[in-house]
C-alpha cells in the first residue's frame, strides 16, 4: 500500500493481522504525519525499530529482550497493559493539579493587583484621600505578604492534591501544541480576579468615611476589612480552582487537606486582626462580629461570577459537542 493510500486509512483501522517489522514502523511514521502522538508496545527484537520511532516506546519489562528495553523510552515492569491506563490516568490527574495551582494563585495575585491599583485610581471616589500623605492604599505592603506567604502558600500546595473532580479519561487527548493557561482558565482567572477586587473594595467602602456606600469608620478598621474579605475570598477562590467547568459542589469534600487548609487559613487571619502583637505587626484594627459577617459573605458572593462563568462555558462545551 502507498504512503499516501495507507495515512487514508490508517486512523481508521483498529486491527492488523500478519503485521511484518517493516508494517509497524510504517504505521507509526503515518500516524506521526497526521499529528498524532503515537505509544507502541513491544517485547521483541524486531519491534525495537517500531519502539525508537514512537513518541512513547514501551517495552515489556517481564518478556521483552534486552534490544527492545535499549529502544523504549519506558519499560512495562509487570507486563500489563492496564498499568498502561492507570499511568495515563495518573498523569492526566497530575497535569490537573497544575491547572488548579496555577489558576488558583494567578486568579488570587490578579485579585490582590486589582485591589491596589483600582484604589489607588479611584481613590478619590473611596475617600482614601484621608492619609496622612493625602492618599492611603487599600492593602499595606506587609499586609499583601501575608496573604501571599500563609494564604496563598497552605491552599495552593492543598490544591495540588487535589483528587480530580472530572472524568480524566473521557477527555480527548490534549493537542501537542496546547497550552497549560488556556482560554477557559483564563476566563475564569479574569473573572475570579475582577471579583475578589469588587468584593475587597466594597469592603473598604462599606467602612470608610467619604465613600461612594457612605461609611462612617476610619481608615485602620476600613483596610481591615478590606484585607479579610480578600484572604476569605481566596478561600472560597480555592474550592472555585478546583475545575473551569465543574461546579465547586462537586466532589466538595473529597480533599480534606483543603479543608485544613482552609480552616488554618481563616484561623491564621482571626489571629493577625485580633491578637495584639500580631495586629500591631500587620497595621490591623480589631472587628466586630457584624463585620466579620459583612467580610464573609461579601466573599461568599465570588461564587456567584465564578459559577455563572462555568455554567456558560459547560453550556458552549455542550452545544459544540451536539454539532
Amino acid at each position: 500500500m502507498p504512503d499516501d493510500e495507507l495515512a487514508d486509512v490508517v486512523t481508521d483501522v483498529d486491527v492488523y493481522a500478519r503485521v511484518d517489522p517493516e508494517h509497524k514502523l510504517r504505521i507509526v511514521r503515518s500516524l506521526q504525519g497526521q499529528g498524532q502522538v503515537t505509544a507502541m508496545t513491544g517485547d521483541g527484537v524486531n519491534d525495537a525499530p517500531a519502539l525508537k520511532q514512537a513518541d512513547i516506546g514501551v517495552a515489556m519489562g517481564i518478556n521483552g529482550t534486552e534490544v527492545s528495553k535499549e529502544a523504549a523510552d519506558m519499560i512495562l515492569a509487570d507486563d500489563d497493559f492496564a498499568t498502561i491506563l492507570g499511568a495515563v490516568r495518573e498523569g492526566r490527574e497530575i497535569f490537573s493539579d497544575i491547572r488548579k495551582f496555577l489558576r488558583y494563585l494567578l486568579a488570587s495575585n490578579t485579585g490582590e493587583v486589582l485591589v491596589v491599583f483600582l484604589g489607588v485610581v479611584f481613590a478619590a471616589r473611596f475617600g482614601l484621600e484621608h492619609g496622612a500623605d493625602g492618599l492611603a492604599v487599600p492593602l499595606l505592603a506587609t499586609q499583601i505578604l501575608w496573604i501571599n506567604l500563609v494564604t496563598d502558600g497552605a491552599l495552593a500546595l492543598a490544591l495540588g492534591v487535589d483528587p480530580a473532580v472530572e472524568d480524566v479519561m473521557s477527555e480527548p487527548p490534549r493537542p501537542v501544541g496546547a497550552r497549560i493557561v488556556d482560554r477557559a482558565m483564563l476566563r475564569s482567572i479574569v473573572v475570579i480576579g475582577l471579583s475578589t477586587a469588587l468584593v475587597g473594595l466594597v469592603a473598604l467602602d462599606l467602612r470608610l468615611e467619604g465613600g461612594l456606600l457612605g461609611g462612617s469608620g476610619d481608615i485602620e478598621t476600613a483596610r481591615t476589612m478590606a484585607f479579610t474579605t480578600v484572604v476569605l475570598a481566596q478561600v472560597v477562590n480555592a474550592f472555585c480552582s478546583r475545575s473551569d467547568t465543574v461546579s465547586f459542589v462537586v466532589g466538595l469534600f473529597t480533599n480534606r487537606l483543603l479543608w485544613l487548609a482552609a480552616g488554618i487559613t481563616v484561623a491564621a487571619q482571626v489571629a493577625v486582626v485580633h491578637v495584639p502583637f500580631l495586629s500591631s505587626a500587620f497595621a490591623t484594627a480589631p472587628l466586630s462580629w457584624q463585620e466579620w459577617g459583612v467580610c464573609g459573605l461579601l466573599a461568599i458572593g465570588v461564587l456567584i461570577p465564578a459559577e455563572v462563568s462555568k455554567w456558560l462555558l459547560r453550556r458552549s462545551e455542550a452545544r459544540r459537542r451536539s454539532r
